[in-house]
């Protein structure tokens, strides 16, 4: 692994709901950003992905645990110095129509944290603009145009320039390729890949599509109901994966290059509600190994080899 750029210890997101429940959509996620690698955030809807991904940002506080970048506590950090620090961390959000402002020109857009941050003047907007339009693969004259007269995978694109404006050490990205054609996402997921090796940029990508976040992810987190089961190498993930749920989630995907006498396998049954989550492990009632163990005793994340964490009772762990 190369220099972690971000880490995140036993992080815990709740929220209290009407009737004095309490919503668990984090509980004691663990994880690392590493940097010039890309960790790709995978797990059905509701699993905690997009609430780990806004308190990494700064969008949210955490109730428990601390996300440390270079040293200090993000989650502790306030006024001025939460400010300065959101310069080094970006995002690109799901839906490019909603996040661009479709009063503003694409200049402006994509300039508006460079103003914000005094990078540069007024007078220098459109070279700047040409050089980040460039940089994402668009014509300069974009420039002058409004999202609106561009297609949903250039407004994605115009994302991505002002995401990487301030030169970032982290992009987060949520479900950034899902409102897009399957062509124009290989050309986006190109785009990003290659932005991270000229910029030795670290990315978190949260994504519902296992088969795409794994043919360029380096690692590869499965969440499952606010719980991180397991933590795999991605080009691993098909060959080498454990975690009951994991192997579910690769079972039900359609691969075209697959055994035709492959069947594809639902996971059965519905995750529980996060407003009453098991005592034991929280795929228990999902999952044909299930034992008495499972259901009283909850499994914790553990090392099963190098750069490998399953947290599953079938396996010992720390490498035993």
């Amino acid at each position: 692994m190369s220099e972690a750029v971000l880490e995140a210890h036993n992080i815990t997101r709740r929220f209290r709901i009407d009737g004095g429940k309490t919503l668990t959509a984090c509980e004691n996620v663990s994880l690392s950003l590493y940097r010039g690698r890309t960790l790709g955030l995978v797990g059905e809807s509701g699993c905690g992905k997009s609430t780990f991904m806004k308190l990494v940002m700064g969008l949210d506080k955490p109730d428990g645990g601390e996300i440390l970048f270079r040293g200090k506590d993000i989650a502790k950090m306030r006024g001025k110095e939460l400010h300065e620090m959101r310069q080094h961390i970006q995002m690109v959000f799901q839906d490019p129509s909603s996040s661009l402002n479709p009063k503003m020109k694409i200049r402006d857009i994509i300039c508006e944290p460079l103003r914000n941050y005094g990078r540069i003047k007024h007078s220098e907007k459109k070279d700047a603009a040409a050089d980040l339009l460039e940089m994402v693969e668009l014509p300069s004259e974009f420039a002058d145009r409004y999202p609106e007269n561009m297609s949903i995978g250039q407004r994605q694109r115009a994302a991505i320039a002002r995401a990487i404006a301030l030169e970032p050490d982290i992009i987060i990205m949520d479900e950034a390729t899902c409102s897009l054609d399957v062509s124009v996402q290989k050309s986006i997921i190109g785009l990003i890949t290659r932005l991270q090796r000229e910029k030795n940029i670290s990315i978190g990508f949260i994504c519902h599509n296992l088969p795409l976040v794994q043919s360029f992810a380096h690692e590869i987190a499965v969440m499952y109901l606010g719980n991180v089961v397991e933590v795999i190498p991605g080009a691993d993930i098909s060959e080498k994966s454990l975690h009951p749920y994991t192997k579910a989630l690769l079972g039900a995907v359609l691969d075209i290059n697959s055994d035709r006498g492959r069947k594809i396998e639902c996971i059965k049954g519905e995750p529980p509600s996060p407003l009453n989550i098991p005592a034991g492990c929280t795929f228990c009632d999902r999952c044909e190994h299930c034992t008495e163990k499972c259901r009283g005793e909850k499994p914790m994340l553990k090392n099963v080899s190098e750069n490998h964490k399953v947290a599953c009772h079938l396996y010992g762990g720390d490498l035993e």
